[in-house]
């Protein structure tokens, strides 16, 4: 059930992900990290669906986030 979305959709995912879920990606990717370490793309996004009811797009797109500022943090 894995879904390939463009760079833009990812953005415009992002930025709608705030007013639908009251909580900015900051705190998002804050619990991503204080979350279960779990080391799978799929076990983190299943995670943040059952833990706070997220959509998969929502909760895909913020491990996606997630991933592409710890992968950046590891070059800089």
């Amino acid at each position: 059930m894995s879904l390939v979305f463009s760079e833009e959709t990812h953005r415009n995912l992002l930025s709608r992900i705030p007013k639908r879920t009251g909580r900015e990606i900051s705190d998002w990717l804050r619990a991503v990290d204080d979350g279960p370490g779990l080391l799978r793309f799929e076990d983190k996004v299943s995670w943040l669906r059952s833990e706070y009811d997220l959509a998969y797009g929502h909760a895909k797109a913020i491990v996606h986030e997630y991933d592409l500022r710890r992968a950046a943090r590891r070059l800089g």
